[in-house]
This record gives C-alpha cells, sequence and structure tokens, in this order.
C-alpha cells in the first residue's frame, strides 16, 4: 500500500433493516452512506421467500451494485457490510456478510470490528471438529452459534458471552434478524426507524437520513435485539458492561454528520480545534486543514483564535489510488496529483495546519514538504488527537509498535522528522472535553495510553512484545 493513502483505516461498517419491501435497495443506500468506513469489498444478503441470497464482491458499493443486480435480490430483511481489512486479511473467501447454510436453515453474519480471543477460540473449535473456509473471526461467531444449544436467542448469547473484544453484530436469518454490540461499547451501532414501522440498524446515523428514518436510540454495550415479525425485543448477554467508545470514531473514522453516544462528530472536532489552540496557542497568518476529516477542527481553531481559516491545501477527489513509482520524482508526482498547496495562500505566510492525527509520519512529512515548496515562511502543525502511541486491537489496522511513529519519537524528533516549525498533539484530558464535555459516557484511549479496555491474548503478545 502507498504511504499516501489514508493512514488510518476503520474495519468496516454494518447496515440491516427489517420489515420492508425492496430491502436490498435501502441496504444500498445505507451502505453507500457508509463507503468511508471501507473501500475494498462489500455485500448485501437478503431474507425473501426463497430463503436468504447474497451478493458480494471487491470494490466500491456502487461498482458492486447495478439495478439489475439489487432487483435479483428481492426480500423484506437484509443486512450488509462495507469493509477494510484488518483481522484476516482480504480476499473475497473474507467479504461479508458470511453465509452459513445447515440443516437447520440459513444464518448470514455481518461484523464491525475484531475479536481479540479469536484465534485461541478458533484453534479450540478446531479441536472439536470444526473446519474453516475464511481467515475472518466473524466465523468463529458462526461456528460459536451452531455448538450452543437452546432457542436461538440464548444460543448467540452464549456465543457472544465466550467472545472477547469489539464488535457490532447483526445476524439474518429466514425469520428474524438479530443485533448486538460488545460489552465495552467500543463499537457504535444504531437503531433508527422508517415511516411504515420497519427498523433499521447502522454503525451511523448519517445512514438513516439518506432513506427518511428516524433515529430512535443507540443499541447498548451488551445488548441483544431480536427483530421477529415487526417486534423488537431486548435483552443483554453480559451483566458486566461499560461504555469505551474507540476515541478515534469522533477523531477520524465518523461522518461529521454523525451522532454516536447523542454527540455530534462535527461539533466534537470543532471542540478539539478549539481546545488545541486554548493548549497550544500561537500568532500566525493563516489557519489551513488536510482534507477533509480535520476541516471541522480547524473551523474550531480558526473560530477562536482569531486567525484567517483559508483553503491552503486542495484534495483531488477524482484519484484513486496512487501506485508506488519508481522514481523519488515520479513518487512526488504521484503526492501532487492527490493533494496540492496554494502558493497563493501560503506564501511568506506563517501557516498553521491542522491535522487529525500522525500514524507512520509520512504523509505529515510530504505535507509540510508541499508547503514549504508553495512559499510557506514557517509551518506549525497541530494534531487534532492525542500522539498514537500503541496498537489498536479492536478493528483498527494498526496492529504493531513499529508503524507508529510517535512510539519511537519524541515530540522534538517527530518535529523534525515532519519538517515542521513546531509540532502540538491535543491533550488526552482536551480529547475527553471536546467529545464528552458533561462527563457522561467514557472514551476507549487505548491507542494513546496504552490502557486496554480488554485482556491481551498471547497472540498479541508475541507479536508487539512491547505492550504490557
Amino acid at each position: 500500500m502507498n504511504n499516501w493513502d489514508r493512514e488510518l483505516h476503520e474495519e468496516c461498517g454494518v447496515f440491516g433493516i427489517s420489515g420492508i419491501n425492496d430491502a436490498a435497495q435501502y441496504t444500498y443506500y445505507g451502505l453507500h452512506s457508509l463507503q468511508h468506513r471501507g473501500q475494498e469489498a462489500a455485500g448485501i444478503l437478503v431474507s425473501g421467500e426463497d430463503g436468504l441470497n447474497i451478493r458480494k464482491d471487491e470494490g466500491l458499493v456502487s461498482e458492486i451494485f447495478s439495478s439489475s443486480r439489487i432487483q435479483r435480490l428481492p426480500g423484506t430483511s437484509a443486512i450488509g457490510h462495507v469493509r477494510y481489512s484488518t483481522a484476516g486479511g482480504g480476499g473475497m473467501a473474507n467479504v461479508q456478510p458470511l453465509l452459513f447454510r445447515t440443516n437447520e436453515g440459513s444464518m448470514g453474519i455481518a461484523h464491525n470490528g475484531n475479536l481479540v480471543n479469536a484465534n485461541d477460540l478458533k484453534a479450540d473449535l478446531e479441536r472439536q471438529g470444526s473446519i474453516f473456509s475464511s481467515t475472518s473471526d466473524t466465523e468463529v461467531i458462526a461456528h460459536l452459534i451452531k455448538r450452543n444449544y437452546g432457542n436461538m436467542i440464548d444460543r448467540i448469547c452464549n456465543a457472544l458471552r465466550a467472545i472477547d473484544g469489539a464488535f457490532a453484530l447483526l445476524i439474518l436469518f429466514e425469520n428474524a434478524m438479530y443485533v448486538a454490540r460488545d460489552r465495552y461499547g467500543l463499537r457504535p451501532l444504531s437503531i433508527g426507524q422508517l415511516k411504515n414501522g420497519a427498523y433499521v440498524f447502522s454503525s451511523e446515523t448519517c445512514a438513516f437520513e439518506i432513506i427518511g428514518a428516524k433515529f430512535i436510540r443507540d443499541v447498548l454495550p451488551g445488548e441483544v435485539i431480536r427483530v421477529k415479525d415487526g417486534q423488537l425485543k431486548s435483552t443483554t448477554y453480559c451483566n458486566t458492561v461499560c461504555d469505551n467508545m474507540c476515541a478515534m470514531e469522533y477523531i477520524y473514522f465518523a461522518r461529521p454528520d454523525s451522532d454516536i453516544n447523542g454527540v455530534n462528530v462535527h461539533m466534537s472536532r470543532k471542540a478539539a480545534g478549539k481546545k488545541l489552540y486554548e493548549e497550544a496557542p500561537i500568532k500566525a497568518d493563516v489557519v489551513i486543514g488536510v482534507p477533509d476529516s480535520s476541516t471541522s477542527a480547524t473551523i474550531g481553531f480558526a473560530e477562536v483564535s482569531g486567525i484567517p481559516y483559508e483553503m491552503g491545501l486542495i484534495k483531488n477527489k477524482y484519484v484513486g489510488r496512487t501506485f508506488i513509482q519508481p522514481t523519488q520524482e515520479l513518487r512526488e508526482l504521484g503526492v501532487k496529483m492527490k493533494l496540492s498547496a496554494v502558493s497563493t495562500i501560503v506564501k511568506d505566510k506563517i501557516v498553521v495546519m491542522i491535522d487529525d492525527s500522525i500514524v507512520r509520519g509520512t504523509t505529515s512529512r510530504r505535507i509540510v514538504k508541499l508547503l514549504k515548496d508553495a512559499g510557506a515562511k514557517e509551518v506549525h502543525v497541530r494534531i487534532a488527537s492525542p500522539a498514537i502511541k500503541y496498537p489498536c486491537f479492536y478493528g483498527v489496522d494498526t496492529s504493531t509498535v513499529d508503524e507508529l511513529i510517535s512510539h519511537r519519537l519524541n515530540i522534538d524528533e517527530l518535529t523534525d522528522y515532519i519538517g515542521a516549525d513546531s509540532l502540538y498533539f491535543i491533550s488526552e484530558k482536551g480529547i475527553r472535553e471536546s467529545i464528552f464535555p458533561k462527563k457522561d459516557h467514557d472514551l476507549c484511549l487505548a491507542c494513546f495510553n496504552g490502557e486496554y479496555v480488554t485482556k491481551l491474548y498471547e497472540d498479541y503478545h508475541k507479536a508487539n512484545r512491547e505492550i504490557k
């Protein structure tokens, strides 16, 4: 992968709907709204008169689902998935939803997140005779459900008690849909409802807007919901729960028009920009943001500082991935294809550059160089997240400490590396207050401070010896 690509990737997004004709069409629009959460693959599984039918492939939602393909997926309930591969890697075998056919009927699963004990569970299941057809941790959930006894809600609850980690989960049968969220509240999942009473579930509330659904509430940590015959029934699979939403959902992953735990993403980012200036004030001529996820923070920084907000960086939205080029000169051209500095705005100016995060450092280094090549007198970098020093095991593609430049370099060394005149990361206290000023929820900040909300299993210790 080219280092100029987005430096952080969410694993995926899920969408489900139950109780309406043309469920696949609604799911298409929902997945299109969640495309930012995964661009590698997508799939839709529908429950209709002839059972469960699926269409999935690698690529973007609009590339996979033409009108004719949607029409070949009739049914009144559907679940969908957009994917960026982390756990288990890529490939068609791992594209979701996963469909399982048994003597008891068919079952489909769509999952956002990552199970930290998946390898342990898989090894145990294999000893009991299970055979896996993919490397996805989602398949483990299906085997656990199948091996349990009792009614379906009990079987699902027992399976969820066995797994550990982060998940927003949709499970579809011919006659019912089940929805669940991890006991830690790490991954978002919301409930909406259409005017005809159909229930809708989505990783983000932005998907409700496009289909005209009304937001009802968030799925609670540790909650399992069954939707059957138009009725919603709720239970909990775990009595010990907490609410530790991933902070990066607010900082980077979610769309600005989404609300998570009652907090609008744009407003939380804007508040972080204000907090950045309060923590590290500076005199400058212009403040600019790295498009697009830092725009809200840049607006907040400019508003409280009085420094004019300008579009000093322009993103070319019509360029896909830039392939690795054989020479430095061609690599630099590839960078300029994706992002360009507006020399008229930055030339001979002291520039404050706002970005959402620094992961591997290569992107920040190249952007600072772009600005200075365009004539910027000084470039002061302000980051609307704390320094990312630890891997995430909950569905983000930072799995080793070697990938994280802030784990290796102190602030002065990193400032020199990216070529900035100064560098500041918002504090943990600052990001908490930006997102939850009333302290009515908690956050997972493990990638910043190494305080993981789950047990870390042996496979992860082997891969990351420095994590204690």
